[in-house]
């Protein structure tokens, strides 16, 4: 019989053995010995689904795209000070007890694959909500409720896949390649979001408009349900069961690995304060928004700068997460508190500069590019520390965590009306350069 290596397409195996580095040596660790074989399948698929997934979450970003759409809407204002907290929140507190669930099934893919329908089909539901909307059938009330109700679903849908996805990632690609992949994807969801921005930044008669955003949202359902498609092909060999039980139980009971295992807990804290580099842009667009003419706050263009930070960066950091993901968290960290300081130095200075595209296009940029370093340092990370048995645990303990950090950053915006976007940023600094003196007395891991 012919082997599962054998039976794969050359041209898959030629363009693997390109873009992960890996030639006819092939790195096999941390996976089972009958995925090695398999692995530049696997690599490929989960290339391919990563990639359709993150374009999508650009073209219908809780921090750009939503706010955006619901303003033109003309939904109440209350609507957006949501929008962030219920999309981030949501999809990690649910986390801990989804992985219980995981934990009783030998193959997990699947459940990315249901999350991903999931999320397809609350975007073509929101779809639906501007559909009535222009027809006048919704007012501008109720369909912000509608988009509200529906984002609670995408979020929670989002949470089933974030687990699933660490895990079966670990299982079927390698240590010093999994960095790499979620680099790769990056920088190819980056190049595509970048292709969006030009299209509408030429074609600024359909900016702002509901048929605009009608057609964002359309398609990016239909990049998740590709998404699913090509995920339910990823070669996965059928992993640890054990550990499975009562939900809330044992949730509770996997808290306990916070304190009991030392470094899981020690990089649980490091993840914390690095959110200060996703907290950190709103911010600054802020500060950006009151000196411009309101060309860089066009909806082409903040995709523009999120696009072109994708593209550059990704492949970059997850390059150097394969042979030191702490040391990719610890200098996002310390970028991220640079660039908050170079905005508030300008703002001090001379605020107008913050208008300029250069200036404030630039500055938008480099924080999103800290940000992306600060993803896929942690997430590389969270992979290689674990192991094929607390893979899932440990991923949902972390991100459960965080999503109840993440609520808590809605203190920010009391901080913000009591003392001013500047002070919130100066707390930021501080805590982005805790975050990167942590990460450096972090173990390395992928070295184990």
């Amino acid at each position: 019989m012919a082997s599962s290596k054998d039976q794969q397409s050359p041209l898959t195996e030629r363009v693997y053995g390109y873009l992960a580095e890996d030639e006819d040596a092939r790195v096999c660790k941390d996976i089972p010995a009958e995925a090695c074989s398999e692995q530049p399948t696997a690599f490929m698929l989960h290339l391919w689904s990563l990639t359709l997934t993150k374009l999508g979450d650009s073209l219908v970003s809780a921090r750009l795209v939503l706010p955006w759409m619901l303003s033109v809407a003309g939904a109440p204002a209350f609507f957006i000070s949501m929008l962030v907290p219920l999309r981030e929140s949501l999809s990690l507190l649910p986390q801990l007890f989804v992985a219980q669930r995981m934990r009783e099934r030998p193959v997990r893919k699947w459940f990315w694959v249901v999350g991903s329908v999931g999320q397809a089909l609350a975007l073509l539901l929101i779809v639906a909500g501007l559909v009535l909307l222009s027809r006048e059938t919704l007012s501008p009330l109720a369909f912000g409720w509608w988009t509200i109700a529906w984002l609670v679903v995408f979020s929670i849908s989002r949470g089933i896949c974030s687990v699933a996805s660490k895990d079966v990632l670990g299982k079927t690609i390698s240590k010093t390649r999994r960095g790499r992949l979620t680099g790769l994807a990056a920088t190819t969801a980056g190049f595509m979001t970048l292709a969006t921005a030009a299209l509408i930044m030429f074609a600024p008669e359909v900016d702002g408009s509901l048929n605009l955003f009608i057609a964002l949202f359309t398609g990016a359902a239909f990049l998740w349900l590709f998404a699913a498609v090509s995920y339910a092909r990823i070669p996965e060999t059928p992993g640890a069961t054990s550990g499975g039980g009562n939900a809330i139980t044992e949730a509770i009971k996997s808290l306990r690995l916070l304190w009991q295992d030392k470094n899981f807990g020690q990089f649980v804290l490091t993840r914390a304060l690095l959110v200060s580099s996703a907290f950190s842009i709103p911010y600054i667009v802020v500060l950006i928004q009151r000196q411009t003419d309101g060309a860089l706050t066009g909806l082409g263009g903040l995709l523009l700068a999120s696009g072109l930070a994708g593209m550059l960066a990704g492949r970059f950091w997850g390059k150097w997460s394969d042979s030191a993901s702490h040391h990719v968290m610890a200098a996002a960290a310390f970028m991220a508190s640079v660039v908050m300081a170079l905005t508030l130095v300008v703002n001090w200075t001379n605020a107008e500069w913050l208008g300029l595209s250069v200036v404030g296009g630039g500055l938008i940029f480099l924080a999103a590019v800290a940000h992306h370093g600060a993803r896929v340092g942690r997430k590389t990370y969270l992979v290689d520390m674990a192991t094929q048995e607390n893979r899932a645990q440990y991923t949902a303990v972390s991100n459960t965590v965080i999503g109840a950090l993440l609520l808590l950053g809605m203190l920010l915006g009391i901080l913000d009306e009591l003392f001013g976007t500047a002070m919130v940023l100066v707390l930021l600094i501080a805590v982005g350069i805790i975050a990167g003196v942590r990460a450096l007395t972090l173990p390395n891991v992928t070295a184990d």
